[in-house]
């Protein structure tokens, strides 16, 4: 799949066997069967993100690095799934980029549990914007990313899941900004134009 491939991965944590072993961990656990979002064209699709925004980062790489890592561990039973994706490329990257550099990735990764980057923090903005950049989908398009939300948690009744999945849309809705680069900014009206449609489907159906 286009920016998932060894060669991608190499430009950022160098071509070696640890390195070469360490991108099919990775891989694979994005390819685990329960994904039906969080899965390898959600990473393509970040990546591809990433590099249209990358001119705003401060340290492309480490970006890159922390779009590669930041849903490696995605179990939807758990809540703590960032702290796990974190600590797996602190793990995971050891040896093979600097201990510097391996600290900025960790910190971004954890990022994306809120998507509230401070002002200043650059490389935050564009990682948040990536990962949020879905939601600013055409209608339908974004129907077929909360769908595929919604096959992640199969086991949670239907009540409890829009209970759930309300409070995620809302605490969207209430950031002080949806998109912080100025690119992603653009983004911002089909964005809250479609979280606000699906919170009031989900609230109808409660």
């Amino acid at each position: 799949m286009t920016g998932v491939a060894f060669e991608d991965w190499a430009a950022l944590a160098g071509d070696s066997p640890t390195s070469r072993t360490e991108w099919a961990a990775v891989v694979g656990a994005w390819s685990e069967p329960h994904r039906r979002y969080h899965d390898l064209a959600h990473l393509a699709a970040v990546l591809g993100i990433v590099d249209e925004l990358v001119d705003h980062a401060s340290d492309p790489t480490a970006v890159r690095l922390a779009a590669w890592y930041h849903d490696v561990a995605y179990d939807p039973q758990r809540r703590d799934n960032e702290q796990v994706s974190a600590d797996r490329a602190r793990i995971g990257l050891l040896g093979l980029v600097d201990p510097g550099r391996v600290a900025e990735v960790e910190r971004l990764v954890l990022l994306t549990a809120g998507h509230d980057p401070a002002p200043d923090d650059a490389n935050g903005a564009v990682l948040c914007d990536a990962d949020l950049a879905v939601l600013a989908s055409p209608p339908q398009a974004y129907v077929a990313y909360a769908t595929a939300v919604r096959a992640e948690y199969a086991h949670v009744p239907d009540a409890a899941f829009a209970a759930g999945r309300s409070a995620v849309l809302e605490q969207l809705l209430a950031l002080p900004a949806l998109f912080r680069t100025p690119t992603g900014q653009a983004w911002t009206a089909p964005a809250r134009a479609n979280l606000a449609a699906e919170l009031s489907l989900l609230r109808a159906r409660s």
